[in-house]
Formats: structure tokens, sequence, C-alpha cells
């Protein structure tokens, strides 16, 4: 980690944030975050992906941290932010990468993949699986199933309401979200049963202390992405759900074709709400290989960094070779 390089690019209409490792002329691994999480997230496979040739690349995404975070929801569409990666890409010469995304940077890498058949060589998603464009938004799905029950996505949908929660205390914001979809946690806010009109936290303690996972170092990281601007840049990704559907609408029926790999743990609560699309996966990604990680959250990452290294390092080896 201390050799991490850091830097600036003004991509997109933004400026995004990006840190980065390894051989100057390694073939390059991008590494995508999710929510709420940081580039920090991946502090435990940079050095091994380093060590083996690769030039890994992690961004803050849009929303997070350095990187820019505009107002309006609007902004954070699948397409545009994809748009900020592949810009980038342009911006450093890539014209041959592995994309690696986890929660909301899984959906980023799926589309990349789509995208740029030609650039994007092989991909990873994480706890956040692909089947393809639905027939509907899936907001629209979710309105229909929960109309008189509380759903955290429902809840995330008007600027401002969850930000006022989240916002007035970041660490207990990030202690309750990661201790409750942790492994240990059997109930976790994703699958909640309380009213509409709830509070996200409603009958919930702060644990205040850390998971295992996460030492006082790394969780530093975690709040100083969001200190001083609060979670609204990072909520306006909940808020495209109907834009992402209209701006996918070339990509109807479309397969991933690359080599994709795909890693969840047995105890992710998005394994239970992605039932349906975790089954119809192998059909949209023909090419896929996929590992149900033991005594895992959704903190893939962090909570099994030694399993998800020696898959992402074989898989690597085998169709995205140093």
């Amino acid at each position: 980690m201390d050799l991490l390089e850091h830097q600036l690019l003004e991509v997109n209409g933004i400026t995004l944030s990006l840190y980065s490792c390894g051989p100057l002329d390694g073939r390059p691994v991008w590494l995508l975050h999710g929510f709420p999480e940081c580039w920090h997230s991946w502090r435990q496979q940079i050095a091994p992906l380093a060590a083996a040739g690769y030039r890994v690349l992690i961004p803050e995404m849009r929303g997070y941290g350095q990187s820019s975070a505009p107002r309006e929801p609007s902004a954070y569409d699948l397409i545009t932010v994809c748009g900020d990666i592949q810009a980038a890409m342009d911006a450093l010469g890539q014209r041959e990468v592995c994309v690696v995304g986890h929660d909301w940077g899984a959906p980023i890498a799926w589309h990349l993949a789509l995208l740029e058949p030609q650039r994007v060589k092989a991909l990873a998603g994480m706890a956040v699986p692909f089947g393809g464009r639905p027939k509907q938004p899936a907001i629209d799905i979710i309105r229909q199933l929960y109309a008189e029950r509380f759903h955290y996505i429902l809840h995330f949908q008007q600027p401002g309401v969850a930000e006022l929660e989240m916002d007035a205390d970041i660490p207990r914001t990030l202690r309750m979200m990661m201790h409750n979809t942790s492994a240990v946690v059997p109930k976790d806010f994703f699958l909640q049963d309380k009213p509409v009109g709830a509070t996200l936290f409603a009958g919930m303690q702060d644990p205040l202390t850390l998971p295992d996972w996460c030492d006082e170092q790394a969780f530093d990281e975690y709040v100083k992405t969001f200190a001083g601007r609060g979670f609204y840049g990072a909520l306006n990704w909940y808020r495209n759900f109907e834009r992402n559907w209209q701006r996918t609408e070339s990509f109807a029926g479309r397969q991933i074709e690359q080599p994709a790999l795909f890693l969840l743990g047995d105890k992710d609560p998005v394994g239970t709400l992605e039932a349906y699309t975790l089954k119809q996966m192998p059909k949209r990604v023909p090419r896929l290989e996929q590992h149900l990680l033991s005594d895992c959250g959704h903190w893939i990452q962090n909570e099994q960094a030694e399993q998800v290294n020696q898959h992402l390092l074989g898989f690597c080896s085998r169709h995205y070779p140093a």
C-alpha cells in the first residue's frame, strides 16, 4: 500500500480520483467499489494483484471521496458512470482491461463488458449478479412487492430523506451497515419487517464496535470518504432505476460473452433478494464461473479476502494472464 500512486483525472465532465499500483507495463485490472464503501475496500486485493504483475487501478467512484459528486440524481445512471471509467481508460491509453466490481461496482462491470466487448477481456462481479435487462424497471417491481412494507431502496428514492438519518452520524451509519450485512448477523437492514415510512435503522442498535474484517485504520478511510459531504452522492445511484432501464434498451437480450467470474457469500442477503437473477445468470453469461463462499456476508472481499484472492488470481491467470 505504501507504493500506491494517486491522481485526479478530468474525465466525462467530472474529476475522478484514481489510485493505482503495480508495474506500469502490467495489464490493467480495475477494482470498482460499491455502497457505502470506498477505494480502500479493496485493500486486501491490491498487493496480491500487483505482485502477480498487474497494473491495479482503484477509482473513487462518482459521488465518493475526492471524486466529483454532482447534486442532480440523473448524473448517476449506469451508462454515465460507465462513461467515467471508459474515459479514464482512454486517458490512460488502455486498450485491454479486466474489470472487477463489488455491490454497485458489479453492475458497472457487467455493463462495461456490454459497452466495451473489445476492450474488456475478462470481468468479475461480486455480490450483485447479472440477469439482463428486465421487462420493466426494477423500481416498479419493488414498489409492487413492497407497497405496504419497508424496503431500503424505496426509502432511498426521495432526495434528502435517507440523508437526514445517515449524515447525522457517519461513523454510526457505517458501523450499522457493516455489522448488519456481515455473516455474523442473522437479520439485516435489507430484510427488515417494518412499516412504510420507518427510518432505515429503526429498531436497531449501534454495535459501537467494528466487525472483525475492518480495523480502525481502514474504518477511518471509510469515514473520510463521506466526511463533509455525506451520503447524497452515493444514494443518488439508487435514484436511477428507471433511467437505467431506459438507457439500456439496446442491451435487451444481449449476453455477456467474455469470461466472467461471480463470487457470492453464503450469508449475503443480496443472495436472497436476487435469487431469481442468480438462476438466470448462466443464460445471460455463458462463460461464467461461479463460487459461493462459506461463512461470508456482503463484504466479500474483506470477510473472506484469502478466498477471494485465490479465485480472482486463478481466474485472471486462466483468462487474462499478466
